[in-house]
């Protein structure tokens, strides 16, 4: 065993797990569960247990997380049941670790030998079924949220970048017909550069993958030419987290958009693009890696798509605030918050419109993460990459996902 996991086992770390409140009868309960998907499992546990974990940090060991619940509750923990939940965690590769990495192993390469990225979430987010699909999708332009049937005033144009939301395809996919009714009416690009909200984290700032992508409507190939560019240039830097892309639904919910709008009336390619970093990567000293990596980035993928020569779309896949108990906030949502968390939402938007990445980052900046604005690197990447005058917020909506009204706001956009 090494020295690495010799620690990790005296001073266990608890990885990205995701968590929700959960309300059975009159006891108030944690879900935990894997945003990576790379463990099916979840665990339920009583709110005095996950107080403990903050300190599943990989700097306290079993003995010193027994001190802080005593301290907390003024009991004792006992030792076996802080080790059942320990091993518990582990068996469910929530911990980091020899397990954890052994199934991530495994996990690359499968990936890695696969010859296209399969639709995870075909079925659940949307219909399996290719005529399904289709009319899902034609019911989401016509219907009474929708765009509906008039011409957009920019028809005809050259359509530069699209927002569109990452949230369920079934329940948000009218406000997605408002950014693809523009695509569908525009002069069409060559390239679509699809700008993904990493969810479950990434180990780097930004993570592209070479697979094609696969859904109920055909494969989607991946544009060789650039692609080829960015690893040349790059190396493995952008690769090395691809993994996330297996289980990530971020680009996977715009491609049956994309294929009919557009892919119906010509051959199109894309680049899938994950990414996930602060704000603070644009003045913090502290973040100077994380700031010098996406700076990288943005270059090479700018020298790319001007060596193909091809014309390309920009297209972040976003989500807006996330805001009540289930996103980490001390209370649920009122009317009032959700209003004037739409007000400020519309205000941040002020700065997409004007392609303004160095403002937007500043306005959440200013807000000290207190909405969750987890679509911000993907949105800010558009805006740093794009040629483009101006942008216009063409709808906005939200959706309460849970019982304690927690809620996320999205939004479509188009750039000319």
């Amino acid at each position: 065993m090494t020295e690495q996991a010799n620690n990790l086992k005296s001073y266990p770390a608890l990885r990205n797990i995701q968590y929700s409140p959960i309300k059975q009868g009159e006891e108030h309960y944690i879900v935990l569960w894997d945003p990576s998907g790379l463990s099916a499992e979840k665990l339920i546990i009583p709110l005095n247990l996950f107080y403990l974990f903050q300190f599943l940090d990989g700097e306290h060991s079993p003995e010193q997380i027994g001190v802080e619940y005593l301290k907390k509750y003024g009991e004792f923990l006992m030792p076996d049941k802080l080790d059942r939940l320990i091993a518990d965690l582990d068996e469910k590769l929530f911990l980091e670790g020899e397990r954890y990495e052994a199934v991530k192993a495994q996990a690359v390469k499968a990936y890695r030998d696969a010859p296209t990225r399969k639709p995870r979430f075909d079925g659940k987010s949307y219909e399996a079924e290719p005529q399904k699909l289709r009319e899902q999708v034609a019911g989401f332009f016509s219907s009474k949220e929708g765009p509906g049937p008039d011409p957009s005033e920019h028809q005809g144009k050259a359509v530069k970048g699209l927002v569109a939301p990452n949230y369920e395809v079934n329940v948000a996919g009218p406000i997605y017909a408002w950014a693809y009714k523009e695509l569908r009416e525009a002069e069409a690009p060559d390239v679509y550069i699809l700008l993904g909200t990493a969810h479950a984290g990434l180990a780097k700032p930004v993570a592209v993958t070479d697979k094609d992508f696969e859904s109920p409507l055909g494969v989607v190939p991946v544009n060789r030419p650039i692609m080829e560019h960015l690893r040349s240039k790059g190396g493995d830097e952008w690769f090395a987290d691809e993994l996330r892309h297996e289980t990530e639904h971020s680009i996977e919910f715009q491609l049956p958009f994309l294929q009919e709008t557009v892919g119906a009336r010509q051959s199109i390619s894309i680049i899938p693009v994950l990414s996930l970093f602060p704000p603070g990567c644009v003045i913090d000293p502290a973040l100077k890696d994380v700031t010098d990596q996406v700076e990288r980035f943005v270059t090479t993928l700018k020298d790319a798509i001007a060596a193909s020569g091809q014309r390309v779309c920009f297209l972040a896949s976003a989500n807006l605030a996330h805001i009540g108990l289930r996103y980490g906030d001390d209370k649920a949502p009122t009317d009032f918050s959700f209003h004037r968390c739409m007000q400020t939402d519309l205000e941040m938007l002020k700065h997409v419109e004007n392609v303004d990445a160095q403002g937007f980052a500043e306005f959440l900046l200013k807000e000290q993460d207190r909405r969750h604005v987890l679509g911000f690197s993907a949105i800010y990447l558009l805006l740093r990459l794009i040629e483009a005058e101006k942008g216009e917020v063409l709808r906005y909506d939200r959706e309460i996902v849970d019982q304690f009204n927690s809620t996320i706001t999205y939004a479509s956009a188009a750039f000319f």
